[in-house]
């Protein structure tokens, strides 16, 4: 195979025979692309043949459970992938359409080692990527993803005989099985399921209605051309229209997925939407009855009740704040023996013996309608209210390139621990210490903070602030944090704002 190029334009006689990968889409612990603008299907097969010499290179077991996402090009985009792989001499074992934490389920159930799944996400139509791994529970992390690059665009592949393909069905039935059993719900309850029009439409009306969940449907109509809005739970339109749902049913409470079904949104029986780090704390409360002396993982993007809140520190909870993304999160519940780990963007990650590690909405789902059932007398929002306030922004996006995203970010993370080595505040605050574990967490003397760190997945950074005293507060943490951002001119306007 020719060495990708990243400068093959579409619509020309190049594009249709030569691999193009722009290299930025090696990401953290994915892979993403715009298709056909930066990827096209020569480029995918070259990337599953790259995936294919990794896992012989690293000794892997050369078989792989491939899914795809419900996007008009994803079966094409994965048959190029299964093409690579299969030159490589690899054995696919292709499970259909999916979600991503069905594919990850198949590695157990069909006991295979590696997992390959095309899905953009909850990025917009005209997005695909990868998400893969070869040691489950985890998918590739920084390190993996490097090795996987460095193969792909020095066309340093090995093709081998060998490779072979096998359609399986039976994996959504039986992933369906394995999050539900034989529970049943004991109390009434009635849940918006929203879904976006997107793959967990094909899921989460049937879990709910498994358990005796009785539902209301929200955007739960396959439809890959998303015609009401991008299936992102962690964005304030889709929360906003899961808080209508819920007025206009008298639910108690709306439940939301991503595109490919590995986050959740909560909103409450009185149209509050809970961000997920609060419903970390509040699943973390209710796990940590039954599990005393839990250790909780929280992304540095978090609520930071995981370390203060009484009712965790009575039950012995240990927090540990690490790396936002699902490949380090993952890693990191694993290397601790953590109970859960809990991201704020809505990817929850739940253990033995409640789960196997890996990021999934359905079964946050059940757990969350669990937690609703070994608590009768209460509601979604006396569960909120019975939290510790914070005054808490929605994760904020600004616009800087991918190509000078990471060198802006290390010039604000000098500029935050300068203000702090200084004596300086945000919002009128002493910053207490600076967390410099993934971009800067400043985390204030009122225990309030702020983060900046860059996004992994979009050309994006990323901003979050959290007051314990009020909204004024936030605003004023976030102007002073947001007038240190704006010293970089290669930062653009935010996607939304406070």
């Amino acid at each position: 195979m020719h060495k990708p190029l990243h400068d093959v334009a579409p619509n020309t006689w190049d594009f249709l025979k030569r691999p193009m990968i722009k290299p930025t889409g090696f990401r953290e612990y994915d892979a993403r692309w715009k298709f056909p603008e930066e990827i096209n299907l020569p480029g995918m097969t070259a990337l599953g043949l790259g995936l294919g010499t990794q896992m012989h290179r690293r000794g892997i077991d050369p078989v792989i459970a491939v899914g795809n996402d419900y996007r008009d090009y994803s079966l094409s985009i994965k048959n190029a992938l299964m093409l690579g792989l299969m030159q490589a001499g690899v054995t696919v074992k292709d499970i259909g359409p999916a979600l991503s934490p069905m594919a990850y389920f198949s590695q157990f159930h069909l006991d295979v080692p590696a997992v390959a799944m095309v899905t953009a996400s909850h990025n917009p139509n005209g997005w695909t990527g990868v998400k893969m791994g070869f040691e489950r529970p985890l998918t590739h992390g920084p390190d993996e993803m490097a090795e996987l690059r460095d193969i792909v665009l020095q066309g340093d592949f090995e093709p081998r005989s060998g490779g072979a393909y096998e359609f399986v069905d039976g994996v959504q039935e039986a992933y369906l099985d394995d999050l539900v059993g034989d529970f049943k719900m004991t109390r009434p309850l009635k849940v918006v399921c929203a879904t976006g029009n997107g793959t967990a439409a094909a899921f989460a009306p049937a879990l709910f209605r498994r358990m005796g969940v009785e539902v209301v449907e929200s955007h739960c109509e396959l439809d890959y051309t998303f015609p009401n809005y991008n299936p992102n739970p962690e964005a304030m339109e889709m929360l906003h229209d899961m808080a209508g749902s819920v007025k206009a049913s008298g639910a108690d409470l709306a439940l939301g997925f991503d595109g490919d079904g590995d986050r959740c949104g909560v909103v409450d029986d009185e149209g509050e939407e809970i961000f997920a780090d609060k419903v970390g704390v509040i699943l973390a409360r209710d796990l940590s009855k039954l599990h005393p002396g839990a250790t909780f993982v929280a992304d540095v993007k978090s609520t930071g009740l995981f370390a203060s809140d009484p009712e965790l520190k009575a039950n012995g909870v240990t927090a540990d704040y690490w790396k936002t993304g699902h490949s380090h999160m993952k890693r990191r519940v694993k290397e601790i023996g953590a109970l859960a780990g809990f991201e704020k963007s809505g990817h929850y990650f739940l253990a033995e013996p409640i789960g196997r590690g890996y990021d999934c909405g359905m079964r946050v789902a059940v757990e969350i309608c669990k937690l609703m059932d070994r608590n009768p007398d209460k509601s979604m929002s006396d569960l909120r209210k019975a939290l510790p306030v914070t005054y808490s922004s929605p994760t904020m996006s600004p616009y800087c390139a991918d190509t000078t995203k990471y060198a802006v970010l290390e010039r604000l993370v000098e500029k935050v621990q300068n203000l702090a080595e200084g004596g300086g505040s945000l919002g009128g605050t002493k910053i207490e210490k600076v967390v410099t574990v993934n971009g800067a967490r400043a985390i204030l003397a009122n225990g309030g903070w702020a983060l900046v760190r860059a996004s992994s997945n979009t050309p994006n950074l990323v901003v979050v602030c959290e007051s314990p005293e009020s909204d004024a507060h936030l605003r004023a943490i976030f102007e002073d944090i947001d007038a240190i951002i704006r010293t970089e001119p290669e930062v653009g306007d935010y996607d939304q704002t406070l």
